[in-house]
Parts: structure tokens; sequence; C-alpha cells
């Protein structure tokens, strides 16, 4: 018997990106219910070969459901998720809503993997932030072999991050732009289209702005509680696909040759490195893959023991739904979770 599984958000970049995964990766699941906000009621949305039509958040019933796949933003899920843990599904939550409740554990499953038997206290899994994802997939093995003490790492992070909006305004102001129309800036602070953004969610009291905090605390949670993280996060006018220059400091030797063999046989990495013009990966031959790819790898010579990566992936994929989907799978190969029996 399969499992039922309902994923929240379906109309979003996410919650499409969710069900599309689910189908490819032939999910355990005899039945997959979309839902949205009562707004969207009845739109439509792919399944593998089928069509789902999308049903109400506010009036479902979930005593049935084994999993649900959270992607409705941080106030939907703050509302809803408790409330669907306690009819007995397990909430796999991608806002930042639960990231930080010490009784949710926060996985990357490549990474922290053993972490998730924490669930049942609220029978909530918090998916990390998508630039935290593939980063702390490139950190672990490199922290097992030589011990990270600490990281400095800039992004340069896609406009879906931002939703099927901000989408939507890359492309409507790069079509202005070419038509010499006036450019309307509606999602972003200022002009995305040809531009950079180094500011990313709210600023904070600090000066680092809340995506900077994220990565740093969601990375100490993950990975240890002792690396030191600073980051600045600048969103680029790319579709889809978060790259990061990320530089890291060690307690013990390790060389390039020794990461780039490490990286090689780490579980979710994919190592493309030939010193060579257009030997590493770039945002656009990373969209629609599940790795997160590791390039350029070498050593920094104003520390004792510092190497330099560049680090790409599809945040929709790893960053999110794909995240999300591997918990899942966690969940059912550890045997941490059983279907429901279904009624008589």
């Amino acid at each position: 018997m399969g499992y039922k599984v309902a994923v929240v958000g379906a109309t979003g970049n996410v919650g499409r990106e969710m069900l599309d995964i689910l189908a490819e990766r032939r999910f355990p699941a005899d039945e997959v219910v979309a839902l949205a906000s009562s707004r969207s009621l009845g739109t439509e949305v792919s399944f593998g070969d089928k069509i789902l039509k999308c049903k109400s958040l506010e009036t479902y019933d979930f005593s049935g459901v084994d999993i649900c796949l959270m992607s409705a933003g941080g106030a939907v899920s703050k509302e809803w998720s408790p409330k669907i843990g306690a009819a007995g599904a397990v909430v796999i939550d991608n806002s930042s809503a639960w990231r930080y409740d010490s009784d949710v554990p926060l996985i990357v499953p490549e990474v922290n993997a053993d972490a998730i038997v924490g669930f049942s206290k609220r029978n909530i899994i918090a998916n990390p932030n998508c630039s935290t994802a593939q980063l702390v997939v490139a950190l672990k093995p490199l922290h097992d072999k030589a011990r990270i003490l600490r990281v400095v790492v800039s992004t340069y992070q896609s406009v879906s991050g931002a939703g099927k909006e901000a989408m939507d305004e890359l492309f409507a102001q790069t079509r202005a732009i070419f038509v010499s129309d006036s450019v309307e800036t509606k999602n972003f602070p200022k002009r995305i289209a040809f531009n950079v953004i180094p500011e990313i969610d709210v600023f904070m009291e600090d000066g680092f702005t809340k995506e900077e905090w994220k990565m740093m605390a969601e990375t100490k949670k993950i990975l240890d509680p002792k690396i030191k993280l600073t980051a600045t996060c600048v969103r680029v006018p790319v579709f889809i696909g978060h790259s990061e220059a990320v530089n890291i400091e060690f307690e013990n030797p390790i060389s390039a040759d020794e990461a780039r063999d490490i990286l090689r046989e780490a579980p979710g990495c994919l190592v493309i490195d030939k010193r060579e013009r257009g030997g590493y990966i770039t945002p656009h031959e990373a969209a629609g893959e599940d790795a997160t790819y590791i390039s350029r790898i070498r050593e920094d010579a104003t520390v004792e023991h510092g190497l330099v990566l560049w680090v790409v992936a599809d945040n929709l994929r790893k960053g999110a739904a794909l995240n999300a989907i591997q918990i899942a799978e966690a969940l059912i190969n550890r045997k941490l979770i059983a279907p429901k029996k279904k009624a008589a």
C-alpha cells in the first residue's frame, strides 16, 4: 500500500516542481492531492501524465494524509502546519516558519539525515533556505575531512527564489528595455534586468539582510554550531539557479586535489572542474538538474588552510522541492512512517 501525499501551494513555482519530482522519482504514493488557497480552487496542475484540480486548503480533511509537502509561505505554514501535524500527517515545510524551532529538525538528507528522528515532537520537518541547502551539501564532506572554522560566501541568486511574479518582472523589464518602453519595478527594490541587487529579504539592525542571517543560522543548525559564517546575498538577472562563491578556512590541512577527490565521491555533489575556458558550471546548465555542482576548486594562500569553491544548483529543485521529497523518502526508507490504513 502506498502513501497519500498532499502538496500545499501546488500552483506556485515550488509546488509545481514538487509534483513534477514526485512523478519523476516514482514516489510510492497511491494518491497525490493538490491544494491551494480558495481563490485557486479548481486550477489545474500537472502530475506526471495526469492533471490534478486544486482543492481548497481551508476545507480539506487531512485525517487520511500521510505526508504533506508545504510550500505556501511562512504565514500559511504557521497557521496550518500544526493543524495538519495534529491530524497525523508529517509536514515537510519549505518556508522559514519552523527552521529555528528547537523541536523541529532542519534537514538536508546528504548532510544530517540522522536528525530526522526528531520530527515526532511536532510532526513537522523544515526544509532549509535554498541558498543554504546547496552550500551545506558541498561543505559537509570537507568538514568531515578537515573541520571548517569559517566560511565567507557571496551568493548570486536567481529571481525564481522570489516567486513566479519575480520571474515575470525580469521578463517584462528585459523586454521593455529592448523595445525602449518604460521599466516598471514591483517586486524588487530596484530594476533587476541587466542589474544586480545586494538585498534579499529585509534588513536587520546589524546591516545584514534576513537572507544572510538565514545562511548563518541554518548552517550552524544543520552542520555544526561552531562554524563561523558570513554572507553577502545578491539577486541577479537569472531565471533559475543559484550560484555561490565560497571561501573556506579549515582547522586542518586540505589541498585542492584532496577536496576535488572527496567531493567527487560525496552524495549529491557533481564536480565539473577543468582549468580551461568554460570548464565550470553556470546556473543555466544546472537548471532542471538534481545535483549540487562544484567548480573552480582552488587553494587560498591568504590563510593557513583555505579553499575557494564555486557552487551552483537549481534552487527550485535541490534548494526546495527535491530536498523536501528526499526528506519524505528518508522517512520511508528509515521506516519512520507507514501508510495509514484505508477505511473499510
